[in-house]
């Protein structure tokens, strides 16, 4: 059975460190991407099934709204 290992001050400060130095490089999300209310430039996608949709193509009486969801599954 291996002996238990110490943890040394050093080694928590220095992960410490590390975490605060990975924080300050996070982006702000609010920061990301457009705005509310903000326009976006037309662009061209395929969808789902592989037809290729405009932003234009999607507006209806009132407009359109934009939904960007990103799952860990894609």
């Amino acid at each position: 059975m291996p002996a238990p290992t110490r943890v040394t001050a050093a080694t928590l400060a220095a992960c410490l460190a590390l975490i605060v130095v990975m924080a300050a490089q996070t982006p702000d999300p609010q920061a990301l991407g457009p705005r509310v209310g903000e326009r976006v430039p037309d662009f061209n996608l395929p969808d789902q099934h592989g037809t290729t949709r405009s932003l234009r193509s999607t507006f209806g009486p009132k407009g359109a709204v934009l939904v960007f969801f990103r799952s860990a599954d894609w």
